[in-house]
């Protein structure tokens, strides 16, 4: 009989690439009994999930399609447990924010303006993380309000565009392209690339990859990175360069410049997200407010 124990086990197993480091760094359990509950997962559903190499592990495509849902099995799981905990604590009014790290440097004020209002009786919890993990925590009910990427797969969260920003190029300050008023793709191509990776910035990759395959060109990353601030350091130390959104150039050390793209760069969205199923009355003031600044 299927478990949550089995759909966890199964998505630390698709996640590391390996049964042996799913179990010890993330189960902390043994690897033959690991081996042994997907054996039992496979066998409930009739279906291989995964192949076996010296490689390591690589799903099917049957277990390509059972990893998405065994993710939001999960996420719902832990949205209804975390409403159940906020409704036996009603007494404490809390509202959690959550920012695509660097953006709060930008909308956290005009927000907060916002809840003057509320202030002196919410407690305001403020997040700043990834856009999987920020959606993610949409899903679970840990955060009310997000200002994210519009992530795919994730029922029931709801996204608004804010606004969409062009790429653009980042380098060192002595790069030898650092003279140039705009980077041409071409450019691009010769260099070493700080990028991201898809499981932490699947949106942001998407476009990228798109714009390298619309060109012609190769921009699959020489190092990957988990967030901007390592995507600065990466860059000045070095020598290479990254593609990264407009917002970027607020929070540049006097190392690291940037450049616009030549011609029609890519672009990405900055969205609103929350979850339908919020009931929050300040999350719908917030909504309504956030959007009249978006066209103000």
């Amino acid at each position: 009989m299927m478990e949550l124990r089995h759909l966890r086990y199964f998505i630390a197993v698709a996640e590391e690439g390996s049964l042996t480091v799913a179990a010890e760094k993330r189960l902390h359990t043994a690897q033959p009994s690991l081996s042994r509950q997907i054996r039992d997962l496979e066998m409930e559903l009739g279906c291989d999930l995964m192949t076996r190499s010296v490689r390591g592990i690589e799903l099917t495509a049957a277990g390509r399609v059972f990893l998405d849902h065994a993710r939001i099995i999960l996420l719902q799981i832990e949205a209804a447990a975390e409403s159940a905990r906020r409704a036996a604590q009603p007494a404490k009014t809390s509202f959690a924010l959550g920012f695509l790290t660097g953006y709060e440097f930008e909308w956290l004020t005009p927000v907060m303006t916002l809840m003057r209002d509320q202030l002196p009786d919410t407690e305001v919890v403020i997040h700043s993380l990834s856009s999987p993990d920020l959606a993610a925590g949409l899903m679970r009910g840990r955060i009310d309000l997000a200002f994210l990427r519009p992530e795919r797969n994730m029922p029931g969260l709801i996204f608004t565009r804010l606004r969409e920003e062009p790429l653009i190029v980042l380098m060192p300050a002595d790069h030898r392209l650092a003279a140039r008023s705009t980077i041409r793709a071409q450019d691009i191509d010769a260099e070493q690339l700080v990028g991201v990776p898809m499981g932490k910035s699947p949106v942001l990759r998407t476009v990228t990859d798109a714009y390298a395959k619309r060109l012609g060109i190769d921009l699959a990353p020489d190092y990957e990175v988990d967030n901007l601030s390592m995507a600065m350091s990466l860059v000045a130390s070095t020598g290479g360069i990254a593609l990264m959104p407009l917002y970027a150039r607020n929070l540049l050390p006097s190392t690291v410049i940037s450049r616009p793209l030549d011609g029609a760069p890519p672009t990405i969205d900055l969205s609103l997200g929350y979850n339908e199923a919020n009931t929050s009355p300040l999350l719908k003031t917030l909504v309504s407010k956030i959007g009249e600044m978006k066209f103000s």
